[in-house]
């Protein structure tokens, strides 16, 4: 119980948590100053009553004596009680007449004063009767019964400003606290977000610095947090950028080799091959031979052209990056005839080149490699457009999807760490039983020197 109280306690607001104990501390304080007027402003009414109470006392024990002295003490009695004015607070009450006063018939009600506080404030032995004998038998009693309208009322009057200065307080106080508050909550919530948006690499707007010196000093120290990020941000990018231009430069290198060495020397043993048969026909095993030597030569120089494909697609700056992404899926459609393969190509992206170029290309074929070798799927939609500044790519399929912990392999993060090094972001994500990769690059990268 305790702990659920806790939990419910923690889900509360700051500003709820600040005017609960508030509020109820000045609740507590009301009950108290009602309490304490009740027990003094009794005391009081029961303490001015005394000396009223001693004198009816008084009056009746020197009526009693005359009483008992005089020889006909009912006209004595009849006298007395002609004599009292009926205004008078003193009253002689027959036994055999009206019942007996209540102790609370003293207490008049006032204008404005409301019953509930009369009978917070009664005094049960304010109108106490003293009694009158005749003959040892009492017949009658006698009472003050006075008019405590006027003391009723101060007493509802300093209750009432007693409760206004608590509500004043109240209020006063509350407001501050809510001033105060909020004064407190903006500079934490702005911070909450600035955080939220460091968490997420948004390094650019920096956090308002506002609010207690503890708070600005809080602030202060993230926004220079968010700066150091960005530079390290900006330093991880531009050394991914070199990595990245240095294993093009090697891709290159070995392209070259490839091309300028191997490929002619291929072309050399398969002409020689050719040669060789057409100048003495071979036969029998030998013939055969031959021909399994052609068939690996061809084969090599086929392997040979793939691996050149793979390390740097050459014609890219001849033919335009649209027009190879064309040639690309071509070539797949060629080899996997059993997966429909559809495509929205932007003629625009004829005019990329450089790095941007060469990753786009890459990572198209890198994501249509990982559909022809691992999704087992039917079909596939391959979109590049630019809008806005901005080069979207995206590759879909309706295969198995991938599988859960390993989100990206080791073709597509090669692939992220080159569009992180272009300053774009790449997602992988399954929705509707399709799997989707999904780039995002700005035309504009700054260059690091």
């Amino acid at each position: 119980m305790r702990v659920r109280i806790g939990l419910m306690w923690q889900r509360l607001s700051f500003r709820t948590q600040l005017f609960v104990p508030l509020g109820a501390s000045f609740l507590a304080a009301l009950i108290l100053a009602g309490v304490l007027l009740q027990t003094f402003a009794t005391g009081q009414l029961a303490a001015e009553n005394e000396p009223r109470r001693r004198s009816t006392e008084a009056i009746a024990a020197a009526l009693n004596h005359s009483l008992r002295t005089s020889d006909n003490p009912r006209q004595t009695l009849e006298a007395f009680v002609h004599s009292l004015d009926t205004s008078s607070d003193i009253q002689f009450r027959a036994l055999d007449a009206d019942p007996a006063p209540s102790p609370k018939d003293g207490l008049h009600k006032p204008h404005g004063v409301p019953q509930w506080f009369i009978d917070l404030l009664a005094v049960s032995d304010m109108d106490a009767a003293s009694p009158v004998t005749i003959d040892g038998r009492r017949i009658g009693d006698i009472v003050f019964l006075q008019d405590m309208s006027a003391d009723l009322f101060e007493k509802w009057i300093g209750f009432l400003a007693l409760t206004s200065l608590v509500a004043v307080l109240m209020i006063l106080t509350g407001t501050i606290a809510y001033v105060l508050a909020g004064s407190v909550l903006r500079p934490l919530q702005d911070l909450g977000k600035g955080l939220t948006r460091i968490r997420r690499g948004d390094y650019t707007r920096p956090i308002p610095v506002g609010g207690p010196p503890e708070i600005r000093q809080g602030c202060e120290e993230a926004n220079a947090l968010a700066a150091t990020l960005a530079q390290l941000s900006q330093d991880y990018r531009d050394l991914l950028h070199r990595l990245v231009s240095l294993q093009d430069d090697e891709r290159r290198d070995l392209a070259r080799e490839l091309h300028d060495e191997l490929g002619p020397l291929l072309f050399s043993i398969r002409a020689s091959t050719i040669a060789l048969v057409e100048a003495a026909p071979p036969v029998g095993h030998f013939g055969s031979s031959v021909q399994d030597l052609l068939q690996s030569v061809e084969a090599l120089q086929q392997t040979n052209r793939r691996i050149l494909d793979r390390l740097r697609p050459l014609y890219i700056e001849e033919l335009g990056l649209s027009t190879s992404v064309q040639t690309l899926l071509r070539t797949f459609r060629n080899q996997a005839p059993h997966i429909v393969l559809t495509d929205t190509i932007d003629a625009d992206l004829n005019v990329i080149g450089g790095a941007l170029a060469q990753t786009v290309y890459r990572l198209i074929q890198e994501a249509l490699t990982n559909v022809l070798r691992h999704a087992n799927a039917s079909s596939a939609h391959v979109r590049a457009t630019v809008a806005s500044e901005t080069l979207a790519i995206e590759i879909s399929d309706d295969g198995g999807g991938f599988p859960a912990g390993n989100v990206f392999g080791r073709g597509l993060t090669g692939m992220q760490e080159r569009v992180r090094a272009l300053s774009g972001s790449l997602s992988l994500l399954r929705v509707d039983e399709r799997t989707y990769v999904r780039c995002r690059l700005p035309l504009e990268t700054r260059d690091p020197s």
